[in-house]
């Protein structure tokens, strides 16, 4: 009997074991505070994972640039060391340079113009191009519409940055926008950012609210002018293998959770926009948002055309196509 208890015994913390050994975990890395609402969709995304997969999979997430800046956290996605990454879709356009059609400025004149060309036909045919790079794309959260912030005083108008000191990502059409426009453009990665505004190596930067309110920048900024100059898109992708190398009610699983994710992430994003407006002007800060959107809008058309002479205008056209 003693032995049969203990047969039974190893028998059952075998299948614990393997059990233990079945789960899958993935590792989920993004750059922002766990005060954004990109680390809320993150945790809707864990949390959902685990439920409908009964525990089988496991996500671990790893927020506020812990596994690198944005670039680093890509490439170890596409070698596998992270599983899944969340950041600025302009971080990706070196692998998919017509992934920048997404990043032109005054582009999308609504939010809903950008999610019909994000999860329609332009968007997919977009994603199908990261397969080469080792990524699949779970889908395109929000950053945002891009706003401007300086030290200097509120933007009206085009000649309102002539000078200024703009900090950019590495969005080549934002670059060229602020260059056009007489700013002198720095790259700087966001993780070096708030320094750089504080000790007055840039003057000024751009970037939705929700953003500027998580990383405390109204601090260091006075002003904040509500240019809705630029759609910021993000990327959710994952690595191609590892999503390859789950069984299909597993991939069933992630990719419904994802859409659902990133549907609740936006909706997140737009209500609460003008509620962290009013947060930043209860901090200090100066709100303008009496712009001349046509005036800087005549103003950078030559960065669409760069745009066009690179990468045609197949999609830039199915967009506006769109709009008609």
């Amino acid at each position: 009997m003693n032995l049969l208890k203990s047969l039974g015994l190893a028998s059952a913390m075998s299948i614990a074991a393997l059990t233990a050994n079945a789960q899958t975990t993935l590792r989920f890395a993004h750059p922002v505070a766990e005060a954004d609402v990109q680390h809320t969709m993150a945790l809707f995304f864990k949390e959902q994972i685990e439920e409908r997969s009964g525990g089988a999979i496991n996500v671990q997430i790893f927020p506020q640039g812990q596994l690198g800046n944005d670039s680093a956290m890509i490439d170890g996605a596409r070698s596998g060391i992270i599983d899944i990454v969340l950041v600025g879709l302009n971080n990706y356009t070196g692998l998919v340079p017509v992934a920048g059609v997404f990043e032109l400025p005054f582009m999308f004149p609504t939010r809903d113009l950008a999610y019909q060309a994000l999860d329609g036909e332009i968007g997919q045919g977009i994603a199908a191009k990261f397969s080469s790079s080792g990524l699949h794309v779970l889908g395109f959260p929000e950053n945002g519409y891009r706003n401007m912030t300086n030290s200097r005083g509120p933007i009206r108008v085009p000649d309102d940055l002539a000078g200024i000191n703009m900090r950019t990502n590495n969005s080549r059409a934002l670059n060229d926008m602020f260059a056009t426009l007489g700013a002198n453009p720095i790259q700087l990665p966001i993780a070096e950012l708030y320094t750089a505004l504080e000790t007055g190596v840039v003057d000024a930067q751009d970037h939705p609210v929700g953003i500027v309110l998580s990383f405390k920048y109204d601090e260091v900024q006075q002003y904040l002018t509500m240019t809705n100059h630029a759609y910021s898109a993000l990327g959710l992708m994952m690595n191609q293998n590892r999503f390859n190398g789950l069984d299909e009610s597993e991939q069933v699983i992630i990719s419904e959770v994802a859409a659902e994710a990133v549907a609740m992430q936006r909706q997140l994003a737009a209500d609460n926009e003008a509620n962290m407006i009013a947060e930043l002007e209860s901090r200090g800060m100066s709100v303008n948002d009496d712009v001349d959107a046509a005036a800087f809008q005549a103003a950078i058309t030559s960065v669409w055309d760069a745009f066009i002479s690179e990468n045609g205008n197949a999609e830039v056209e199915a967009i506006l196509a769109l709009q008609r």
